[in-house]
């Protein structure tokens, strides 16, 4: 309880004291999680829509992937994409790994499947007659995703939640493809798993505390959009 006590302390301390380093993690880890989040939401959503209309061989097959992928294990993840940017990958040429754009990459991977997977099961529990009655009534392609959209924010917006959780909390793949450099790709999880391997639960429990928060506090406004559409 001491130890615990002691990280709450440090937590408000290091937030209050303006801790250049300790800010500097936090806004890299928001920086990124909402990068991958913004991308895996877009690549998500369209995904969910297409095959949730679109009949083709091997559907079941890809559906089962996504499924899959939406519990594949981050260290996984952060294997492959090391393996694709390492200097004698596929794109090792590019000079990408133990950069931020690389925890993107993976992050991106990581939270695709999730926000593809609970977007496609929104959009098969709509009813088949609202897309028919849409263009029934002139709509083009554009308005017929804003109205299908609109009609399931709430679903919608609950993928983009498990794709930005899964992306913030996340600390295997970004360690293995960032390096956890300081002051370059240290996030808010990774920089926890040094200090503690440190011995320094203080301080490890303060960067937790600050990643719980900035967690809530996003999730909040995003909970906010999602709930302000249940009367409408």
């Amino acid at each position: 309880m001491d130890i615990l006590l002691e990280g709450l302390i440090k937590a408000f301390n290091l937030l209050f004291s303006f801790d250049e380093e300790v800010y500097s993690i936090t806004f890299l880890s928001i920086k990124l999680s909402l990068t991958a989040t913004v991308i895996s939401s877009i690549l998500g959503i369209a995904a969910g829509l297409y095959l949730s209309f679109k009949d083709f061989w091997g559907k079941s097959f890809v559906i089962s992937s996504i499924n899959t992928g939406m519990a594949f294990p981050p260290v996984l993840v952060g294997l492959f994409v090391s393996i694709l940017l390492w200097r004698n990958g596929i794109l090792g040429s590019l000079g990408l790994l133990y950069t931020p754009f690389a925890i993107v990459i993976a992050q991106v991977i990581i939270a695709t499947p999730l926000v593809t997977g609970i977007s496609l099961a929104a959009f098969q529990n709509l009813s088949g007659k609202l897309p028919l009655q849409l263009m029934g009534l002139g709509a083009s392609k554009y308005q017929l995703v804003f109205v299908l959209l609109k009609e399931l924010k709430l679903p919608i917006l609950a993928a983009v939640m498990a794709g930005f959780g899964s992306v913030i909390s996340e600390v295997g793949a970004s360690m293995m493809v960032g390096g956890n450099i300081k002051g370059y790709t240290r996030v808010l999880t990774t920089a926890t798993v040094t200090e503690t391997s440190k011995g320094n639960f203080d301080i490890a429990i303060a960067l937790g505390v600050i990643l719980l928060f900035v967690t809530f506090a996003i999730n909040f406004i995003l909970t906010k959009l999602q709930q302000s559409g249940k009367n409408e």
